[in-house]
């Protein structure tokens, strides 16, 4: 895997794949446009995304279909630098008819414990914790 990251001027680089396109900035109060996520929250992105493929994948091998599905994240930082995450909190949220809460449990286990690298990586570095919420 190669990834190149092209600077833009200012605070902006863009990283490009083939046709998809990532912009990264900094918040205005460093320097940056805000043209673009930050490379912090493009980790945290990473992760979501990571771990939210693995439990749809392993929902629709076991046939559960959720009407809705969101990854959202929770995140501290120390306060000095070099600043980086001390905790991560991941919470999974469904929605749909007849979501058996035993399935959910299971196939996020399953991501957290063996298929997403991501979290592993992440885990070695913060304290890495997840729930579930099942929504009405």
């Amino acid at each position: 895997m190669n990834i190149d990251v092209l600077w833009k001027g200012n605070m902006v680089f863009e990283s490009v794949e083939s046709e998809n396109h990532v912009v990264m900035d900094a918040y205005p109060k460093v320097g940056g446009d805000g043209k673009g996520m930050t490379p912090k929250q493009l980790l945290l992105v990473s992760l979501a995304g990571c771990t939210a493929m693995d439990v749809i994948s392993i929902l629709a091998k076991m046939k559960v279909n959720p009407e809705y599905f969101n990854v959202r994240v929770d995140a501290q930082t120390n306060d000095t630098h070099p600043i980086y995450f001390t905790h991560i909190k991941l919470i999974y949220q469904f929605k749909g008819k007849e979501l058996n809460p035993e399935k959910l449990e299971k196939a996020v286990n399953l991501s957290q414990e063996r298929y997403c690298g991501i979290s592993y990586m992440l885990g070695k570095a913060a304290e890495l914790t997840y729930e579930i919420e099942i929504l009405s």
